[in-house]
C-alpha cells in the first residue's frame, strides 16, 4: 500500500486507476483496496497475461507478486513493460529468500520492489511484529515513505550514520508529508540484517536451495501419484489441485497437527521454509495418501527454478556479510554495536512525546514462547484459544482504562492507529449519508502524523490556532467550526496537549466540535499521564489511539515494534477495521483492514497483557501519578537556570515539559543543537528537540526513573547552563567551547595535540562521575548537509572494513 503511494505522488499522468495482479495474497489486496478509496482511486483485479492489456486508460501503477500467492515463479518483464508503456510505475512484491536465487526486481524492470522480512530470522508470532522492506530506484528516494538512513561524515572525517532526508517527513511537511509513517519496525529489521550477517550470502544460499529441495522433492512424489500441481515453476510453495480429494486431505492434515492452505474446493497449497526437514515432507506424502519414506535430497535437482530467471549477479557484498560467521564473533561484533548507543540500560533518555519506560524481564518473557512466537496469523481461530483469551482481556482492560466501548487490536502503530480511527470516522459519516464531512480540524502544536493521517484519509486539513499557554484557541476553534459546520468531518486533539499541559476546556472543546456534527478524535500519545486517572472516553472524545509501546511498555525497538489499537464510543463500533479471515467479528459497515494480519502484530500484544495484569487498577494509577509528579519536579529544579515555556493550572506541567532554549541561542548562539550533543558527552541521550515549538527541548521523564537518576539528569543540564553563561562571562570562547565542539570522542581526547582553549577534563569528564562510568560518543559532531547530498553508503574495501573494526 505505500507503494502505491509512492508511486501515486512520483506519477504525474493524473491517472486514478490502480492494477493489482489477482495472484497477489488476499490480504495485499484488500489493504490496497482500504488505502486507495479515501484518494478516489479505482482497483483494477486481473491476471497479469491478458488483463493488463485491455486496460484503455493510463494507470497509476501495477502491482504484481513474484512469486505469486500459489508459489508460481512466472517471468514479470512483460508484465512490467505493460505497466510502463500504460504509464504506470511497477511494483514487485517479492520474497526476500527467493531472490537468492531468482532474478531481482530491479533487473526485470521493477521500479518498486517490496516484501516482509519476516523468514530471516523473525517468528510469525501470529501475525508480527516483521520488518517490511521497500527498495526503489535512486530518483524517488526523496518520495519514499519512512525513516532513511544515510551515510555522513563527523567533523573530523570519520564515517557515521544519520536520519536523512528528515524535509519530507511529518514534522517538516505536515499534510503534504509522504506518509503518516514515523517509524519502523527497527528491532525486527535487525533482527533479519544480524540474521543475513550471520548466514552470509554463502549462507544464505544454502537456505535457499535446502528449502527449495523440500519443495520439490514433495512436489515430485505427489505428481508421481497422480496429483496435478498448479504450476511446475515455484520456489518454496507447492499448489496443488486436489479436485474431490480437498477435504479428505485437508481434514487428515487437522488431524496430523498440520495446517495447509486451502485456497478453494479443489486447491491446496503447502509452504516450506528453513526449519522444515525431511521427517515433515514424509509426513506430508503420508497426509497426501503416500505411503513413502524419502531420506535425502541429494538427487534433486531445481529444475522448479526457470532457467531463465536464475540469478547471476552477485548480493551481499559487503563486508559485514562475510565476516562474522560464528557465534563468538557475532556476540563481539553485535557488542560493538550496542556499546555505541545510549539506551535505558546506562540512562534515562529523557525523549519527550516518547514515554520512554522501563520494559521490564517479566513482560517480555512470553514472546520467546513458541505458543505465542510460532503460530501463523492465519490459523484458523479454534486453535487459537489462548490468544483469544488474551485478547479479550486485553480489550476489555483497555476499554477499562478509557472508558470507551469497543476496541481494535488491528493497527501496528500509533500513526496507523490515527489513520484508523479517522478512518472509522469518515465510514461513520458515509453511512449517515454525509460523505461530504471532509474537514479535520487540527491544532498547529499536533505531531506532525495528525495531518499527514488526515490527509490520507481523504480528509482536508484546516489549522486551529493555540494561545500563549499553549491551549486551543477557543475562539478559533468556534470560528473554523462554524465556518466549515456543514463539512465537518473531525477534530484531532491530544490530551495533555503536545506543549505538555492538561487541556483544561477539553470538555467544551469536545462540545463546540459535536454541536457542528464532528467527531473528536484523541491522540493518545500522551495517555501515560491519564491511566487510572481520567477516561477519554468519559470527557468527550469519540476515538483514541493507544500506544501500547509507549504507555504500556512494549519496548520502542529504535523506532518499532509499536502497536496502536484505537478505542471508541458504542456509535463507532460498527465501522472499526474489518478482516477477511476473522469471522464473527466483521461489520459490513467496516472500514476494511489496516494491516496484513487480523490482530496486528499479536505477539508482541503479551507483553501490555502482562504489565496491566502485574501493575492492577492501583499500580497503573500509580504509575500515572509518579510519572506527572517526575516531570513537575524536573520543571522546577530546571526552572532556576531555565525558562519552561508552559505551565497549565497552579503552574503546574503534566507529564512532561518543555525548555526555552531561544533567550540562550540569542544571547550566547548557542543552539538547541549544541546543548542536545553536549549531553552526550555527559551520558545522556537527547531530549525531543524543536518540537512542538522550534528552539526547544522536551523532557519525559516517565514512573521508570528514581529520584537519583532524575536529579542527575537535572544536575547535567544545570551543569551545561553553568557552560554557557562562561561562553556570556567570556571564560569560554564563543568560537571554541565545549558546547559547540561536542561530543568530544575518546579519538580526540587522545591525540597528542589538544588544539581547543579549555582543558580535556572539561570536555569529557565535566562532573566527577564520569570517570567511574564513562559513555563515549562513537564518531564527533555529524555532518547534516554532507548526509543528505550523499544518501548511499558505497561498499568499503574489506581492508578499510579492518581498519575500521581495529
Amino acid at each position: 500500500a505505500e507503494a502505491v503511494g509512492l508511486a501515486q505522488r512520483v506519477n504525474k499522468n493524473n491517472s486514478k486507476k490502480i492494477y493489482v495482479s489477482d495472484t497477489c495474497n488476499p490480504q495485499t489486496i484488500d489493504l490496497i483496496k482500504t488505502r486507495a478509496e479515501p484518494f478516489g482511486l479505482e482497483l483494477l483485479v486481473g491476471n497479469q497475461e491478458d488483463y493488463i492489456k485491455d486496460i484503455k486508460d493510463e494507470i497509476i501503477c501495477g502491482v504484481i507478486a513474484y512469486p505469486d500467492t500459489y508459489g508460481e515463479i512466472k517471468d514479470p518483464s512483460e508484465s512490467i513493460s505493460l505497466i510502463h508503456k500504460k504509464g504506470g510505475k511497477a511494483i514487485v512484491v517479492c520474497d526476500l529468500l527467493s531472490l537468492a536465487r531468482i532474478k531481482t526486481p530491479a533487473e526485470l524492470g521493477a521500479d518498486i520492489a517490496v516484501g516482509n522480512a519476516q523468514r530471516f530470522g523473525v517468528p510469525m508470532g501470529y501475525g508480527g511484529p516483521h520488518a517490511a522492506f521497500f527498495a526503489t530506484k535512486e530518483e524517488f528516494k526523496r518520495s519514499m515513505p519512512g525513516r532513511i538512513i544515510g551515510v555522513s561524515v563527523d567533523k573530523f572525517g570519520k564515517k557515521a550514520y544519520r536520519l536523512s532526508l528528515q524535509t519530507r517527513e511529518q514534522h517538516i511537511r505536515r499534510d503534504k508529508a509522504t506518509s503518516n509513517i514515523c517509524t519502523a519496525q527497527a528491532l525486527l529489521a535487525i533482527v533479519s540484517a544480524a540474521y543475513a550477517i550471520y548466514h552470509g550470502p554463502d549462507g544464505i544460499l544454502e537456505i535457499a536451495n535446502r528449502t527449495s529441495k523440500l519443495a520439490k522433492l514433495f512436489a515430485d512424489n505427489i505428481r508421481k501419484d497422480g496429483f496435478e500441481l498448479y504450476t511446475n515453476n515455484f520456489f518454496d510453495t507447492v499448489t496443488v489441485k486436489t479436485k474431490d480429494k480437498t477435504d479428505e486431505i485437508f481434514n487428515k492434515a487437522l488431524s496430523e497437527k498440520v495446517n495447509l492452505r486451502r485456497v478453494d474446493q479443489t486447491t491446496l497449497s503447502i509452504a516450506f521454509d528453513e526449519a522444515k526437514r525431511l521427517d515433515h515432507v514424509n509426513l506430508l506424502l503420508r497426509i497426501f495418501g503416500i505411503n513413502k519414506d524419502v531420506t535425502n535430497t541429494k538427487d534433486i535437482t531445481l529444475d522448479n527454478l526457470p532457467k531463465n530467471l536464475l540469478r547471476t549477479s552477485n548480493y551481499l557484498i559487503h563486508p559485514v556479510f562475510n565476516k562474522y560467521h560464528s557465534e563468538t564473533e557475532m556476540m563481539r561484533y553485535l557488542k560493538r554495536l550496542e556499546d555505541s548507543d545510549i539506551a535505558l540500560n546506562r540512562s534515562m533518555i529523557a525523549l519527550g512525546s516518547c514515554t520512554m519506560k522501563l520494559n521490564s524481564t517479566a513482560e517480555m518473557i512470553p514472546i520467546s514462547w513458541k505458543e505465542f512466537s510460532l503460530p501463523h496469523p492465519f490459523v484458523p481461530e479454534n486453535q487459537m484459544k489462548g490468544y483469544k483469551i488474551l485478547f479479550n482481556d486485553l480489550i476489555q482492560d483497555l476499554k477499562e482504562i478509557t472508558g470507551f466501548e469497543a476496541v481494535s487490536l488491528q493497527p501496528n502503530s500509533g500513526a496507523q492507529g490515527e489513520y484508523a480511527g479517522l478512518m472509522t470516522i469518515r465510514a461513520f459519516h458515509k453511512n449517515n449519508k454525509e460523505s461530504n464531512r471532509n474537514i479535520c480540524l487540527i491544532p498547529n502544536s499536533a505531531h506532525g502524523t495528525n495531518p499527514a493521517s488526515a490527509q490520507m484519509s481523504g480528509m482536508k486539513v484546516v489549522v486551529i490556532n493555540c494561545d500563549d499557554n499553549g491551549n486551543i484557541d477557543l475562539e478559533d476553534l468556534k470560528n473554523k467550526s462554524e465556518k466549515y459546520s456543514k463539512d465537518l468531518a473531525a477534530l484531532m486533539v491530544t490530551y495533555p496537549s503536545t506543549h505538555g499541559v492538561f487541556e483544561e476546556k477539553i470538555n467544551e472543546i469536545c462540545e463546540i466540535v459535536h454541536s457542528k456534527g464532528g467527531q473528536v478524535y484523541m491522540d493518545g500519545a500522551n495517555l501515560n499521564a491519564l491511566v487510572g486517572i481520567a477516561k477519554p472516553g468519559k470527557f468527550g472524545p469519540d476515538v483514541c489511539h493507544i500506544n501500547l509501546h509507549k504507555t504500556f511498555c512494549i519496548p520502542h525497538g529504535g523506532g518499532g515494534p509499536g502497536m496502536g489499537p484505537i478505542a471508541c464510543a458504542k456509535h463507532l463500533k460498527e465501522f472499526l477495521p474489518t478482516h477477511r479471515y476473522i469471522q464473527n467479528f466483521n461489520s459490513d459497515k467496516g472500514m476494511g483492514p489496516v494491516s496484513a494480519a487480523p490482530w496486528g502484530s499479536a505477539s508482541i500484544l503479551a507483553i501490555s497483557w502482562m504489565y496491566i495484569k502485574m501493575m492492577g487498577s492501583h499500580g497503573l494509577k500509580l504509575a500515572s501519578q509518579i510519572a506527572i509528579l517526575n516531570a513537575n519536579y524536573i520543571a522546577k529544579r530546571l526552572s532556576k537556570k531555565f525558562k519552561i515555556l508552559y505551565t497549565g493550572k497552579n503552574n503546574n506541567v503534566a507529564h512532561e515539559c518543555i525548555v526555552d532554549l531561544r533567550p540562550i541561542k540569542e544571547k550566547s548562539g548557542v543552539t538547541e543543537e549544541d546543548i542536545a550533543k553536549r549531553l552526550i558527552d555527559y551520558g545522556y541521550h537527547a531530549p525531543t528537540m524543536s518540537w512542538p515549538v522550534s528552539g526547544t527541548i522536551m523532557i519525559e521523564p516517565t514512573e521508570s526513573e528514581n529520584l537519583e537518576e532524575i536529579d542527575r539528569f537535572c544536575d547535567t543540564l544545570l551543569n551545561i547552563k553553568d557552560e554557557i553563561d562562561k561562553i556570556d562571562n567570556g571564560l569560554f570562547k564563543k568560537e571554541d567551547n565545549p558546547l559547540i565542539n561536542s561530543p568530544h570522542t575518546y579519538l580526540e581526547l587522545s591525540e597528542d595535540d589538544w588544539k581547543h582553549s579549555y582543558s580535556r577534563k572539561e570536555a569529557a569528564f565535566p562532573k566527577q562521575h564520569l570517570k567511574d562510568y564513562k559513555y563515549w560518543a562513537p564518531v564527533a559532531r555529524v555532518d547534516n548537509v554532507y548526509g543528505d547530498r550523499n544518501l548511499v553508503c558505497s561498499c568499503p574495501s574489506m581492508e578499510e572494513y579492518k581498519d575500521e573494526a581495529a
